[in-house]
This record gives C-alpha cells, structure tokens and sequence, in this order.
C-alpha cells in the first residue's frame, strides 16, 4: 500500500474516533463488503452476516479508541466480525464438531492432482463438510490464522485445533476426489 492510502486510513480512524459520523460511514462504506463475506464464510445465512457485521461495526465504533495501530483496522475489524461470528455460532447452539481433546498424530491424506483443484468444487466440498470442521477450514485456509489463534478463538487447545484441521482436511481431499 502506498503512504496516501495509510495516512487516509488513519485520517478517516482517527476523526471516526473524535465521533465524526460521515467518516465513521466512509469507514465502513470501505470494509463493510470484506467484512459480510468473513462472516458469511462461517455463517453460512445472509440476514445472520448482515446482522453479526452490523454488530462488529457498533462494537468497533464504541471500542475505537482501543485500536493502536499495531495491526492494520482491516485486520483489527476483520477479529472482531470472526469473533462475533464464532460466539453467533455458539448462541444459536449450532456445535463445532465434538472437540475431543486428544493428541494423537493424523497421517497427511494423499496428494491431490492439479487438475483435481477445481475452486467451484473446492468451495462446494467445503460446503458439505460438517459446520465445526467447516470452520476450522474457513479460519486456518481462508482466513489464514494459525492454530494458536483458533484455539483462543474457539476456546480450544492447539492440539485439538490441528487434529480437527487434519481431519477436516482429510474429509476435504475425500470429497473432491
């Protein structure tokens, strides 16, 4: 990113966090897209994103003055919409996959051939997987978080967030071949 991009974000946050209102929406207008497909991704219902990303900007806005800028406000906003997701999750008591707390070491599941990399089918696959292993995939794949921050964000130990990994990512390689 280029300096006049920076220094317009951190314009826009710092007036958004003095309570300006139109750069509190120019703020929003600018991730509120990002942000609905992050929660979409572990969602999974259009009005339950809409809802959770409408919270995650009241929360963000309310919380402002606790962003410092050790992260960019993409990626501090993009924590809280998972966060809120997550915890949507819990409260609709949709489970995340019996979370054993075993430490057992999973075998890598056969390579995949390239031309079995179809994103459609991928997307599809991943689709059909059940919602805990759903979204241990949309988080370490997609989201790219590593397994110390999905066990914080799912109150779960590390081992458990890479066993569950392994298997959904087994399950993934069956259902695409």
């Amino acid at each position: 990113m280029n300096h006049s991009i920076l220094s317009t974000h951190k314009d826009l946050i710092e007036r958004s966090k003095l309570g300006d209102r139109k750069m509190q929406y120019k703020l929003y207008s600018l991730y509120v897209d990002a942000m609905f497909n992050v929660s979409m991704r572990i969602v999974k219902i259009k009005e339950d994103a809409e809802d959770v990303v409408q919270d995650s900007f009241t929360d963000a806005f309310r919380n402002l003055e606790t962003f410092k800028y050790q992260s960019t406000f993409g990626a501090w906003l993009k924590r809280i919409v998972i966060n809120k997701s997550i915890n949507y999750l819990k409260v609709k008591r949709i489970s995340l996959v019996a979370m054993e707390e075993q430490d057992y070491w999973i075998s890598e599941p056969e390579e995949i051939k390239e031309e079995q990399l179809d994103i459609s089918k991928i997307k599809e696959a991943i689709n059909t997987l059940p919602k805990g292993y759903q979204t241990i995939i949309n988080l370490y794949l997609i989201e790219g978080y590593d397994h110390n921050e999905i066990g914080d964000i799912l109150e779960i130990s590390v081992s458990t967030s890479k066993s569950q990994y392994h298997r959904a990512k087994k399950k993934l390689i069956e259902l695409i071949q």
